[in-house]
């Protein structure tokens, strides 16, 4: 499909994500939102592609938080058009009833940055970031889903939203603390403070900074290391097997999904390969599709339902 907000260029496996809009410093609205989350759908149904690497267009920002073109209404849900134009026929435009009680299920209460991230959450190549300015509000907390965060020397992150009279969004308030610490999350978010790219790197937000001009081609250097040499299937399957057993309440958890995960790669053409390819000191050629031939265990990986 064509986008108006992101751009996606791919090219030798690698899809290249752009948030593009360079006149508002790529701020985050809900026409981007929806177009991220098309892209990524796209990506994941395309076994060309091995990985996802998001950035921004210009040379001042990643993304600078939400648009606040709409003022003091920017984070009343309620009163935003962009917000109700996404609505599906036939449901309200409004969560609030005329006796003042509020449907927590309707749409417009769900944030829209946390359907971002819980997309990239739900992705089946490694998503990376090459964070090549500043990085503020959702502008930072989209990020943390994903698998490696490379940053500009001139970027900047800041969880601001204490600042604005709101809270972290975006589903931050669980991938935070599993990054840096429960301790720097506070910190981050209440002070609400920007840090620079170095100050990232020191309490794990980000793994390496590069000068601008080497971010994009650090960032794809990345990708091809973590996808290269290893069977598509297995690595989709592997990132969605250590992301949630971060949240799990025993490993007996990850023991009984990693018994399944292992009896139905181990039938498949690719394990054959592996083994083989090895033992014959050659490249591996695996040929199972990440489209068709990814092995669903829903009881580990379907979300909970939004109410």
């Amino acid at each position: 499909m064509s986008f108006d907000q992101i751009r996606l260029d791919k090219q030798d496996g690698i899809a290249l994500l752009t948030l593009h809009r360079p006149d508002r410093m790529n701020a985050f609205t809900t026409q981007m939102m929806l177009e991220i989350v098309a892209a990524l759908d796209e990506c994941d149904a395309d076994d060309a592609v091995r990985a996802v690497i998001f950035t921004g267009a210009g040379d001042r920002a990643y993304c600078a938080g939400a648009d606040l073109g709409q003022g003091a209404a920017t984070f009343d849900y309620d009163k935003r058009a962009d917000k109700a134009a996404t609505l599906p026929d036939g449901i309200a435009a409004s969560p609030v009833a005329q006796d003042g009680t509020i449907d927590w299920s309707h749409p417009l209460v769900r944030d829209s940055g946390g359907r971002v991230s819980l997309r990239i959450f739900e992705a089946k190549k490694p998503v990376l970031g090459a964070i090549n300015g500043a990085a503020v509000g959702i502008g930072a907390t989209m990020t943390l889903p994903m698998d490696a965060r490379l940053a500009s020397d001139t970027a900047r992150y800041g969880f601001v939203f204490a600042r604005r009279g709101i809270v972290p969004e975006a589903a931050s308030s669980w991938f935070l603390p599993r990054l840096v610490g429960i301790s720097n999350a506070v910190d981050l978010c209440c002070s609400g403070r920007l840090i620079s790219a170095q100050e990232a790197h020191d309490v794990g937000l980000v793994q390496s900074v590069h000068a601008p001009g080497d971010l994009i081609d650090a960032a794809i250097a990345k990708a091809r290391e973590m996808t290269e040499h290893s069977a598509p299937v297995s690595v989709a399957l592997t990132r969605h097997m250590l992301w949630r057993m971060m949240g799990a309440p025993h490993p007996m958890s990850a023991h009984r999904w990693d018994s399944r995960a292992i009896f139905s790669r181990g039938r498949s053409p690719d394990a054959a390969e592996g083994v083989t390819s090895f033992l014959e000191k050659r490249p591996p050629h695996f040929t199972a599709s990440v489209a068709t031939d990814y092995p669903s265990f829903a009881e580990f990986e379907d979300a909970p339902p939004y109410r």
